[in-house]
């Protein structure tokens, strides 16, 4: 509580710093989804997934998978959750309850079984795996990697749509999104 005080207190007395030190881009998106912000969590997602979770060590951390996952945050995550929040924000204004639940309805049972169905092929097949080989590793990862979407995002996604403010939303999910690009990379470049 301590550490989320004192963020209170940072970004009320300097707003725009904490801003650049939050999302790591000298200025804050108009629409909370900065595409070279993205590419910066999904590699830091890597770098934990490679060091935390398999433990390779830095003399074994592939370099070329992080810069995979960069990429991919910048030229598909990016631009299109960019976009999807856009179209959820323009079919669904507000920020009731009800609005909120019905965001996350839509983002949970549309968006993210489309997502998750497209990013693990499109790693798979950045990776170099055949089309067959592709296919039989989406059929093995894709249930528990939606599965496990379901664990988290929801939540998360009723938290921001409701009772995080604005000012917050960027913050929060930037903080979850570090945990779930470390998982989906893990995921992802299981073989």
């Amino acid at each position: 509580m301590a550490l989320w005080r004192a963020y209170q207190r940072a970004l009320a007395a300097h707003p725009w710093k904490v801003q650049v030190l939050t999302a790591a881009h000298p200025r804050r998106c108009p629409d909370n989804t900065c595409v070279p912000c993205i590419g910066s969590l999904m590699g830091l997602g890597d770098i934990i997934s490679q060091q935390l979770v398999e433990r390779r060590g830095l003399q074994e951390h592939q370099r070329g998978r992080t810069l995979t996952m960069v990429s991919l945050g910048c030229g598909f995550v990016g631009p299109v959750v960019g976009g999807w929040y856009k179209v959820l924000d323009r079919f669904i204004p507000g920020t009731t309850k009800v609005d909120a639940l019905k965001k996350m309805l839509l983002d949970q049972g549309g968006f993210a079984p489309c997502f998750l169905g497209c990013f693990l092929p499109l790693v798979g097949a950045l990776n170099g795996l055949s089309a067959q080989d592709n296919w039989a590793k989406l059929q093995r990862d894709y249930p528990d990697a939606l599965i496990t979407n379901y664990y988290l995002w929801p939540a998360v996604q009723l938290a921001n749509f409701y009772l995080v403010p604005l000012h917050y939303r960027l913050a929060v999910v930037q903080c979850v999104a570090v945990i779930w690009n470390s998982y989906l990379s893990w995921k992802a470049h299981r073989l």
